[in-house]
């Protein structure tokens, strides 16, 4: 039971993000004790994926976070004399600005339930007023019986079984009202075994669409458990520092990951395709033959740029947009390469800093298809959760659904020596680790965040129709005003396993400069038209519009360590996600704080083999024993996860 844990750990993690989950993997692989507990009822925090009604709930936690209980102060006792507190927020505050439209039709002849969990919306088709959009969207009926304990294993928990078999979303408690992610995510674990094979096409068997391709509110509701719905919208580079951490802790086989099909780029309010590879630019009929000789040249040279230095070094001062138009390129070769290739700003990117993006990119390029991208089946969201398994085999504790009220810090020393859980229970230890959103106000009064603008849609096809539906993309909207970010839209298909078959779930993002919504808006009218009855029967030019998410989120990514009030030494902050596509600040973070922790060990190195492991004490033969956690790790074959560690070769 989480109320009765051991009372001293060598680490403990507060909050399940990537960094986080990545240096509790670390740090139990390397032999620490470690506690990871987190406050909500899923993994992942702002990292998190959730199905349609997990989404629907957390939406309304948020929208309901002023109502929240008081929390007991009877801790505040167990402080001694000679030992100070550092309280802990008992509210999260990294998402503001929460606004929900449902253009979808209703249908209302009957009553329609996800998995037994959610009724159908009953708003109207439109709503202006978010608060009241989203309150009819989450419309719970019946109660789900918490857990028992609320010290919980990645590995141990349900896997990813028929929709009629999964929990049910809790009205009562809040904060278990996610708690369908844990049980309905975590299969993704085991889905790559061969006896699992008849849960891998959730999103194929799905009951066909009606010809006329018109999608209600309900059936979304009724499929909602085929939505896997990422908070936070990235991408994996092939060669990335995330691939190669999945490659060498072998975590990979954890996980299972698709291609990114297509880069597409948005120029002259029209969405076309960009030419990556050799193969893609000669095949081209967008670019005339002399456009594909000036590309591949420019492109070979930024492959080689670091031994030809005379021929950037005169326009290092200028912007890589400026340096762009220096090189024998058309408008249309600049346009790709800045906003579909190197992915920077037009204004705020150096000559230097648009070369190294462009050669990363051509860098990533055939490792493991025609794109440098990769995105994990089911989610981002899956990728803590690796992380959190792998420090589970390794002894790692965790407790979800469990809030620190405090840190003791002991005055003479100024550093802190253990936490103050929600049952008054005292656990020492060495190390803490922090993720941001925990510290309270008075933690992060001179902190100075920025902001993520986000956006997820549902739509009913995609942005650029092709031959097959099963279509993954990136697409840059570059910005109409300066001082305003480019936009970055990622649209995923049925094969992801995060939306229903028929739908395409879109993420955008881009920097804040006002609300997510006034960011984003203007892009989704440009490439989308909301659905409305009159247009069932017209085939209208641009996708339609079924259902949409704005909200923006904290990026703590940049925050100095010294803007934090008074944190004592073996306090460790870790950042929420940043605004980036890849993942490797993250795993910069990661790295750096478990390198001061343990700062001779080796990052995260492969599990042993369990013929190699010999138990103290233990006179059986090496394998044999099953009561261990150790052998467990590297116990079976990667099968599908094999395709990580070997790359095709690069493609022509």
């Amino acid at each position: 039971m989480a109320d009765n844990l051991p009372s001293e750990f060598d680490v403990i993690v507060i909050g399940t993000g990537l960094p986080e989950s990545i240096i509790a993997a670390a740090c139990s692989r390397s032999g620490q004790r470690v506690l990871h507990v987190d406050s909500r009822s899923y993994y992942g925090g702002n990292w998190a994926s959730f199905s349609f009604s997990g989404l629907l709930s957390w939406i309304k936690e948020y929208q309901e976070s002023s109502d929240m209980l008081n929390e007991s102060s009877a801790w505040q006792e167990q402080i001694l004399e000679d030992e100070e507190a550092i309280a802990l927020s008992k509210m999260d505050k990294t998402i503001q600005h929460v606004e929900v439209f449902c253009y979808a039709s209703q249908d209302l002849q009957e009553d329609v339930e996800e998995a037994g969990a959610l009724q159908k919306n009953h708003a109207s088709v439109t709503s202006a007023d978010s608060t009241e959009a989203a309150n009819s969207a989450c419309l719970p009926t019946e109660d789900e019986s918490s857990s028992t304990a609320s010290s919980e294993v990645p590995a141990e928990q349900t896997p990813r079984s028929d929709p009629g078999s999964a929990p049910e979303v809790t009205e009562a408690e809040v904060s278990g009202e996610k708690e369908n992610l844990c049980d309905d995510k975590t299969g993704v674990l085991s889905t790559s075994e061969e006896g699992t094979s008849e849960n891998v096409p959730v999103a194929e068997d799905i009951t066909e669409q009606p010809k006329n391709n018109r999608i209600t509110y309900s059936q979304i509701v009724k499929e909602g458990r085929r939505f896997n719905i990422d908070l936070v919208s990235k991408l994996l580079y092939s060669r990335g520092l995330l691939i190669d951490l999945l490659i060498k802790s072998n975590v990979s086989r954890y996980a299972e990951f698709k291609n990114i099909t297509r880069i597409l780029a948005f120029r002259e309010g029209r969405v076309e395709q960009v030419p990556c590879s050799r193969a893609d630019v000669f095949n081209s009929k967008q670019l005339t033959m002399v456009e594909k000789r000036m590309l591949m040249k420019f492109l070979t040279f930024c492959m080689e740029y670091e031994e030809h230095p005379d021929e950037y070094k005169a326009y290092e001062e200028m912007t890589f947009s400026e340096y762009l138009k220096t090189q024998k390129l058309t408008p249309n070769l600049q346009h790709f390469v800045l906003h579909s290739i190197a992915m920077t700003s037009e204004t705020a990117s150096s000559t230097l800093d648009g070369l190294r993006a462009t050669k990363n990119f051509l860098h990533c390029l055939g490792r493991y298809g025609n794109t440098p991208f990769l995105f994990p089946l089911y989610g981002q969201g899956e990728l803590p959760q690796c992380f959190c398994r792998m420090c589970a085999v390794f002894g790692g504790i965790y407790c979800l659904r469990h809030s620190v009220q405090c840190l003791v810090v002991d005055k003479e020393s100024r550093k802190c020596k253990a936490i103050i859980d929600q049952f008054g229970q005292r656990i020492i230890s060495k190390h803490f680790l922090v993720e941001d959103s925990y510290f309270s106000e008075n933690t992060c009064s001179h902190v100075q965040y920025r902001q993520i603008s986000r956006a997820v849609l549902i739509t009913d096809r995609s942005v650029l129709q092709a031959d097959s539906d099963q279509q993954i993309s990136i697409l840059t909207v570059p910005p109409e005003e300066p001082g305003t970010s480019a936009v970055r839209v990622i649209e995923l298909c049925s094969s992801t396993m995060t939306c229903m078959k028929g739908t395409y779930l879109v993420h955008l993002t881009c920097t804040s400069s006002k609300t997510a919504r006034e960011d984003l808006e203007p892009v989704v009218e440009k490439l989308f038209t909301p659905y409305t009855e009159m247009e069932i029967e017209n085939e209208v030019e641009k996708p339609r519009l079924l259902w949409a998410l704005y909200f923006n989120m904290r990026d703590s990514s940049d925050v100095s360590r010294n803007s934090y009030n008074d944190l004592p030494s073996n306090v460790y902050v870790c950042s929420g996600p940043d605004c980036g596509l890849g993942n490797d600040n993250a795993v910069k973070q990661a790295e750096t704080l478990f390198q001061q922790i343990c700062p001779n060990e080796d990052f995260c190195p492969p599990p042993p083999n369990p013929e190699d492991i010999i138990l103290d004490g233990d006179s059986l033969q090496p394998g044999a024993s099953e009561s261990g956690d150790v052998p467990e790790a590297n116990s079976e074959p990667p099968k599908e996860h094999a395709n990580l560690e070997k790359p095709e070769e690069p493609s022509e």
